[in-house]
């Protein structure tokens, strides 16, 4: 069975139907996740939400557990991970509402751990095509189906916060050619490659950070006002797109570990194979 992963973010706290869902509280070797995953069937389909913030939003982006959300995830067999983001818009033609399906990201993140490969085992995944080219196809033409303005492609600037930008950052930002700006795909979707998860982000404009001279700067109240009025239609994209999940993962991501474990598999210690066994444990078989 087909298992899709979602994690939400700003505005999206939980699933249709969230009443009839399973709880999972799982404990990791990283700690806890945001919050419990709530898991459903669709068709065919096991669904597993996580709200990223956790309801209630009390986790700010630089609190929040990566490494346990994307190993919970992992553990529980998700091979799809559909990331819904709130952004913010650097370029004029991306305005507020429209939906954004990056294919790149810069990481100007400073103090999150990014990597299961910390203690006593090293790997390097390739992160060239950091996001699944075969969902990230799917969730824009679902959009498509759904006459929704979208957009395919464009590079994804992620900073620590929780502050939004400074005039003078905003404007160095914009400077990079970068198309939104956002504050939680990373380090996850650096992590959900190291676990092989074919991962891509619904991001959803909300403002256009502070640099336009037409707009004022955004503020929360602008955020939240905004992901209201769309996250309607984001749950409406997942639902059409997990329909249209692919059997066979993208081949750079399916095997994205194969050359990556730089570490003699003999050396590694049992604590770190135990600790890493939910991704590591087919290298460790070979």
């Amino acid at each position: 069975m087909t298992k899709i992963g979602v994690i939400g973010g700003s505005g999206l706290y939980d699933i249709e139907d969230s009443v009839e869902a399973e709880e999972l509280n799982i404990v990791t070797p990283w700690g806890e996740t945001s919050d419990s995953i709530l898991r459903t069937s669709v068709n065919n389909l096991e669904l597993y939400f996580l709200s990223r913030h956790g309801r209630g939003h009390l986790i700010g982006p630089s609190e929040i557990n990566y490494r346990a959300n994307i190993y919970a995830l992992k553990f529980l067999g998700v091979d799809w991970i559909i990331s819904v983001s709130a952004v913010g818009s650097m370029k004029k033609d991306i305005p507020p509402g429209m939906i954004v399906i990056p294919d790149q990201f810069l990481d100007f993140t400073k103090t999150r751990k990014n990597t299961f490969f910390d203690e006593g085992i090293v790997a390097h995944v390739s992160m060239a095509k950091p996001v699944s080219e075969k969902l990230s196809k799917v969730l824009y033409e679902s959009c498509k189906e759904l006459k929704l303005d979208v957009r395919m492609g464009g590079t994804y600037l992620c900073i620590e916060g929780p502050q939004f930008s400074s005039l003078a950052e905003s404007n160095f930002y914009k400077s990079l050619d970068v198309d939104i700006i956002g504050m939680t795909n990373m380090p996850e979707a650096k992590l959900a490659r190291e676990a092989e998860i074919c991962y891509s982000t619904l991001a959803l404009s909300t403002d256009y950070d502070c640099w336009h001279e037409d707009y004022e700067s955004v503020t929360v109240d602008k955020v939240v006002k905004t992901m209201n009025e769309n996250i309607d239609n984001a749950k409406k994209v997942i639902y059409n797109a997990i329909n249209k999940i692919p059997d066979k993962k993208d081949d750079y991501i399916s095997d994205a570990l194969k050359s990556a474990i730089i570490s003699s598999i003999h050396s590694i210690s049992e604590e770190s194979k135990e600790k890493l066994a939910a991704i590591i444990k087919r290298y460790l078989l070979s």
